[in-house]
């Protein structure tokens, strides 16, 4: 199991996907994701996020079959050269556990076990750790399921659902790790207002927290109107604030950039405690 709670670590964004929201050219071929994956553990990733479908608003679903062709050559590449955990983003049970005998340690579910709720079964199966993130809705949807009566008491309450369920079908809580879901099914203020009361999210949920607020829509509301990949000093002043709020793990596409940034962040949260 990851050693949560020493300090935050970084997971290190792999998209092996030709249409990525974040990112201008695709990793789709193998040997290039698995050349970039050790290009983020060169700079200081904790984790790498091997992830075969895209989750961007409005995205279309893409088959199993070809998701696995997708991630599993990775993932089994990676698993011999990098000394560091490596996660599968899907929500997909089948493809869950192909990667997971493959090698991967973690499961990152952006559904939370609501599209396929037989993952969680594979996840309990194979020992995996598991990343439960909250949302609503489909990707082409989510945006009308964006309205809360506290943000912070609704997505805890429905991550602790979420949570339950996972249990329920096999999951042992110490391997579960929670996700707020940063711009899904959140407009901007809903984002901004959980990344202000993480501390209050965390304190209720009483599980590590994972936060990804790399290059998302949400940060144009202060930065303007700029593509994706130019909204790093954004997400660079989202990720001080995870740390400082106590994430355990902050999801990034810029992993030098923004290791440093939790380093220094880790430093003055820790100043702040011994002082």
């Amino acid at each position: 199991m990851l050693a949560l709670g020493e300090r935050c670590l970084v997971m290190g964004i792999l998209n092996v996907t030709p249409d990525s929201f974040a990112e201008p050219a695709s990793k789709i071929d193998p040997a290039d994701a698995v050349e970039a994956a050790l290009r983020m553990e060169a700079a200081g990733a904790d984790i790498i996020d091997v992830g075969g479908e895209s989750t961007r608003p409005g995205a279309e679903p893409v088959p199993v079959e070809e998701e696995l062709s997708r991630v599993l050559p990775v993932v089994s590449t990676l698993a011999k050269r990098v000394r560091v955990p490596i996660s599968i983003d899907t929500y997909k049970a089948a493809v869950a556990r192909a990667a997971v005998n493959a090698g991967a340690a973690i499961v990152n579910d952006v559904s939370g076990l609501l599209y396929e709720p037989d993952l969680a079964e594979s996840a309990a199966a194979t020992g995996a750790a598991l990343v439960l993130m909250h949302t609503r809705g489909r990707s082409k949807s989510m945006y009308a399921e964006a309205v809360y009566d506290d943000v912070i008491q609704d997505v805890g309450r429905e991550l602790r659902a979420r949570m339950d369920s996972a249990v329920e079908r096999g999951v042992a809580a110490e391997r579960i790790i929670l996700d707020p879901g940063i711009g899904f099914a959140k407009r901007p203020a809903h984002s901004y207002g959980v990344l202000a009361r993480l501390a209050e999210l965390a304190a209720a949920l009483d599980r590590p927290l994972l936060v990804g607020p790399s290059r998302k829509s949400f940060l144009r509301e202060a930065t303007g109107d700029r593509p994706a990949p130019e909204r790093d000093w954004g997400t660079a002043a989202a990720v001080a604030a995870s740390v400082l709020a106590g994430a355990h793990i902050v999801r990034v596409h810029a992993v030098a950039e923004m290791t440093q940034v939790v380093r220094v962040a880790e430093e003055i949260r820790k100043s702040t405690v011994d002082g």
